[in-house]
């Protein structure tokens, strides 16, 4: 069989996202077969000999789908918002679950008080430019959907900070004053001392089936995808 004719599904190669995921597969009696089992990186399906499943990171789910090295991937709406424009201009969202669902948020320490809406925010963040000399730090591992928004917002004065772990630790040890994180249940931002603010949503997400349009005209791929969306 030539390559041409495979098919590269993206799933995310941990966490929640992954059980739920593999469980529409079940739902629609698709056997995922892997040799090492749990572990795997790659996978097959056993009633389709012309699929290929790779288990990834469920950003890189994302960048590959945008260069097409993938046809069909899940991740969650809220990677693919952050992804960039021309990546986003290469994927067709088909499907969105009821599940993985979460919002991408502002959140700031508890002790703030003043501090309720983003335009209170924009004061703080003249206040520290003008009398610390210092830039308000927001930690995120979103930069561009943080960026557009605040600027959206009327925040300027602010600096990014790449969050490389638990991002709501951040204020509290130094590294940045603010923070955008995403969130289900509002418990760890909560348990961190961090409250959103009222207005502070950035971006609501939920798990999505998406599409690589250089793939989008496959016929085998079509009907898997059909399939799929029956959750």
């Amino acid at each position: 069989m030539n390559t041409k004719e495979m098919i590269n599904i993206g799933i995310p190669s941990k966490g929640r996202l992954r059980k739920d995921i593999l469980n529409i597969f079940r739902k629609n009696k698709l056997n995922l077969v892997s040799e090492r089992g749990e572990r795997d990186l790659l996978g097959s399906i056993k009633q389709k000999k012309n699929v290929k499943i790779l288990y990834l990171h469920a950003r890189e789910i994302i960048e590959r789908l945008g260069d097409g090295s993938l046809d069909l991937g899940f991740s969650g709406f809220d990677l693919l918002k952050e992804s960039e424009i021309n990546i986003q201009k290469k994927i067709n969202v088909i499907k969105k679950y009821d599940f993985g669902k979460a919002s991408l948020v502002v959140a700031i320490p508890d002790p703030w008080i003043d501090v309720q809406t983003i335009a209170d925010l924009e004061e703080i963040a003249f206040d520290f430019r003008d009398k610390k000399k210092k830039r308000l730090r927001v930690a995120t591992k979103y930069p561009n959907l943080t960026r557009e928004f605040l600027f959206s917002k009327g925040v300027t004065q602010f600096k990014l900070v790449d969050s490389l772990g638990a991002t709501e630790a951040y204020p509290f040890t130094g590294s940045s004053e603010i923070i955008t994180d995403i969130t289900s249940t509002g418990e760890t931002l909560k348990a961190n001392n961090l409250r959103v603010l009222k207005d502070g949503e950035i971006l609501k997400s939920e798990a999505c089936m998406m599409i690589s349009k250089s793939s989008s005209k496959n016929k085998s791929l079509q009907s898997l995808a059909r399939l799929l969306s029956k959750n």
